[in-house]
This record gives C-alpha cells, structure tokens and sequence, in this order.
C-alpha cells in the first residue's frame, strides 16, 4: 500500500526545506568542452525524444519499490507542482533519466531545486535554461543548436544528466568536484554545498513493511 501524503512526509520534518531556496535560476557558466562519442551519442537521441519515458522492471518488487518511491517524492513536491499528471511525468523522468546516467536520483532533484526551483521555464542571467539549467552551446555541439528544445522536459533531464555524469568521469567520482563543474565554479564550496542540503529534501529510504 502506497504511503500516505502524512505518513511519507514525517521523516522530513526535522530537515531543511523550502523556505531558504529563491525562486531565480542559479545556474554558473558551463564550459564549452570537447566531448567523448558516447556523450555525444546520449545527448543527439534526446533531442528526438518525445513524451516521459515508460520505467520497465524486472519484477513485482522493483516495481513496487519505484511505485512507493514516487509516491513519497510526489508528496514532497506537490505544492510545486500540484497537478498529479504533471507531477508523476516529471518524477517518472527525473527517475529514468538518473538511473540511465548511473546518478543518484536524489542528487538530481537537489540540483534541479538549486538550480530552477522546479521551474520548466527557468532562464538565468547567463542563459542556461529547464530545470537543470542546461547552457544552449550544449544543443549547438549535438544538435541543430535550437536551444528552445532545452525546455522539453526528457531533453533537459536528459542533457542535465548526461553532462553531470560527463564531469563526474572526468573528476574521477568525485561529485563535489563534479558538481562545480557543472555550475562553472570548480573548487569553490557554495554550490556544490548548496545541492548536497538540497539533496536531503530528497533522500528515500525504502520500506514497504511500514506502508
């Protein structure tokens, strides 16, 4: 049985939440890089994806596992986006997209509430846009270089994701460092800081006795 809006939310109540994070995109400036032929590859099928892609499980229990996983998350983020479809597309990409690139899906969603605050449309000062606040160069060395296909939801993420996991390679696993990267600002502690609260909002521990 999937938890309840109050039962999924209990662990949370001794964390940080919403109120210290802005509403402005946070994005740095990404550096334009040469890129290996499989980073290529990923982020060229992005841009012909169309519509949230479908999670597939090897058995009843995975399955099971993802479905309470996205009904805690959903809990969390209902007052971002309070339409349930909207909301399930969202998580069910975030999730895809995260496991595809071998990140951790909390990780994700605590750099996307730093960087667009949930907000599809977020554009910051330097440009980057989506949620992951993606820089437009990016489509310009995959693609056809139409930046507007960055507020695609599966393309953003995927891009998103795809580039994080590009700079977490090249940093040997070291996300601190790969998360600055990302932000345009390595070495420096603010953002990478910034996303590991945030990832906190977004750690799921798994137990379906207590449902």
């Amino acid at each position: 049985m999937l938890m309840s809006r109050r039962q999924s939310l209990l662990p949370l109540l001794a964390a940080p939440w919403w109120g210290g994070w802005a509403p402005a995109a946070h994005a740095g400036s990404q550096l334009e890089e040469p890129l290996a032929d499989s980073v290529r590859t990923a982020l060229s099928s992005a841009v012909q994806q169309q519509g949230a892609p479908v999670p597939e499980f090897s058995d009843t229990a995975a399955r099971l596992s993802y479905l309470r996983w996205l009904a805690a998350m959903s809990d969390r983020l209902w007052h971002k986006k309070p339409e349930w479809l909207v909301r399930k597309e969202f998580l069910q990409t975030v999730w895809y997209e995260s496991r595809r690139a071998g990140l951790d899906t909390s990780l994700v969603l605590g750099l996307i509430q730093v960087e667009s605050n949930f907000r599809k449309f977020a554009v910051s000062s330097v440009g980057a846009r989506g949620y992951m606040q993606v820089m437009p160069f990016w489509t310009r060395v995959i693609g056809d270089g139409d930046a507007g296909k960055l507020f695609h939801l599966q393309t953003n993420l995927r891009f998103g994701c795809v580039i994080l996991r590009h700079y977490l390679d090249r940093e040997q696993g070291d996300v601190y460092m790969a998360l600055g990267r990302y932000n345009g600002s390595r070495g420096k502690p603010q953002y990478p800081n910034a996303v590991f609260g945030a990832q906190r909002n977004w750690v799921y521990n798994d137990a379906p006795n207590k449902a």
